[in-house]
């Protein structure tokens, strides 16, 4: 399909992001797997949960807009997935793959945090605010669970890492 509007292009942002969390829904069971502290197991166990909720409400706008193809690939967290699962691989220890584990998850967060900002404004300018809603609470959660990331590196992680 040729972008040539907003719409459209918000149409595509909207499939790529739906994409991106069912790769996460795919991903975060490993990570959570490879976790050795607890409170970080705790944070990706909770976050699938959340990434599941995402991906429903992603279905829910879609349905909305009357799109039914979802099959969009999105390549960005594709690589940005791939890179985490080398490093989960690489690690020598416990502390410095969960110190990796976090550092492969905040990227994916900026990732998406980035590209739910965007397509926030879209749906504003696009007279959607219904949907924006929607979409800024999961801009908020992933902002959430960005913050609860730092704060299990700085006070434990990177800590037992050193």
């Amino acid at each position: 399909m040729k972008m040539d509007n907003l719409e459209k292009l918000w149409v595509e942002e909207l499939k790529d992001l739906y994409s991106a969390e069912k790769q996460i829904t795919e991903a975060l069971p490993k990570m959570i797997e490879a976790a050795e502290t607890p409170e970080l197991r705790q944070a990706f166990e909770d976050h699938l949960g959340q990434t599941e909720e995402h991906v429903q409400r992603l279905e829910d706008i879609l349905e909305e807009l009357d799109i039914s193809d979802h099959g969009k690939k999105c390549k960005g967290m594709e690589g940005l997935l791939k890179e985490g699962a080398e490093m989960m691989k690489d690690a020598a220890d416990a502390f410095t793959r969960d110190a990796g584990l976090i550092s492969a998850a905040q990227r994916v967060e900026h990732y998406e945090m980035a590209g739910y900002g965007t397509v926030v404004s879209y749906a504003q300018q696009l007279n959607h605010p219904e949907i924006a809603e929607m979409l800024q609470m999961t801009l908020d959660e992933e902002k959430a669970a960005d913050k609860k990331l730092t704060e299990i590196a700085e006070s434990k992680v990177n800590v037992n890492a050193a």
